[in-house]
């Protein structure tokens, strides 16, 4: 099966008590889906998920799967560095309908490739939805390693990989050792470009939240053959998929949100909302991306001139 080429890591909206706003979160997932989403992510790393309860995350994934319907596919971040706790939680995702599952390389504990390969292989026996795995060595200090991929390629539901070590010398392994229907996804929206020219699939997107009519723009001169156009349209975007993690994400895409007038409302401690100094530079960095829709940069800046104002 195939997940689509762009999929959005979609942040968890919270509302005035920092509880989860799942009405927002409906609107959120119909808006990325006719702005550029083939699917969404659920409960990734954008999606604050090591601060979202197991019950909440249920409810998400039963709330954006009503709203997306057959739009698009919706993919349940439901990977922590228990195995058993991981299982419990495929099981319960499969019963919200969602489309496949993604998981996260264990963090914190470090295991082998071998402790890799028995915690995923058992998630993946314990449902039959298709799985992603997730490697995101910066965040979990483990790399999982090609050869390890390759292995896990083998199961029949693992299907896919977001990759988020990068380095293109890793990406160039995984392509030659892996088969043709294995889907490898950019974890990086910097890295989309360069990925898709050593034949992935698409991009795992967190600038898609912002900016997704314009990747998909890219997206689809790439694999319509216009590799010029592909390359002009990641020149305009670059210091956006850079700039948007000047502080730790979700902070920056959702400070973004809400200046777009998303009301997708604050993070969880131990995470802390954006500065003012932020707040400016993010306003800056949008303003500057020349092929934005002009309407969208007059409501970013007026949005943004009231979040400002409500700073001081």
């Amino acid at each position: 099966m195939s997940f689509g080429r762009i999929l959005t890591a979609m942040v968890t909206p919270m509302n005035e008590t920092m509880e989860v706003d799942y009405q927002e979160a409906k609107h959120l997932a119909e808006y990325l889906v006719a702005h550029g989403s083939d699917g969404i992510v659920v409960c990734g790393t954008t999606g604050e998920s090591p601060t979202v309860t197991e019950t909440e995350k249920i409810e998400l994934f039963k709330v954006v799967k009503e709203a997306v319907g057959s739009q698009g596919m919706v993919i349940a971040g439901i990977g922590t560095n228990s195995t058993d706790a991981s299982i419990s939680l495929a099981r319960k995702a499969a019963a919200t309908g969602v489309d496949g599952l993604m998981a996260v390389v264990p963090y914190y504990n470090k295991p082998s490739q071998e402790g890799m390969f028995q915690h995923f292989k058992a998630i993946a026996e314990a449902t039959p939805l298709p799985l992603m795995l997730y490697n995101v060595p910066g965040r979990t200090s483990a790399n999982l390693m090609p050869l390890t991929v390759k292995r896990l390629s083998e199961i029949p539901n693992i299907v896919a990989l977001k990759e988020a070590a990068g380095s293109l010398d890793q990406v160039s392994e995984l392509k030659r050792m892996l088969p043709a229907g294995f889907a490898v996804y950019s974890g990086d929206d910097s890295m989309t470009l360069p990925m898709l020219a050593l034949g992935c699939s698409g991009i795992i997107s967190v600038a898609a939240h912002v900016v997704g009519d314009e990747m998909k723009a890219m997206v689809d001169a790439w694999f319509a053959g216009d590799t010029a156009k592909a390359t002009d349209w990641h020149l305009e975007l670059f210091p956006v998929f850079k700039g948007i993690f000047i502080t730790a994400n979700p902070v920056p895409v959702k400070a973004l949100l809400n200046m777009y007038g998303h009301k997708v409302g604050g993070v969880r401690l131990p995470l802390v909302k954006a500065t003012a100094e932020e707040l400016k530079f993010l306003q800056d960095l949008m303003n500057n991306v020349k092929r934005i829709e002009p309407v969208r940069k007059s409501e970013l800046k007026a949005a943004s001139a009231r979040a400002m104002d409500q700073m001081v």
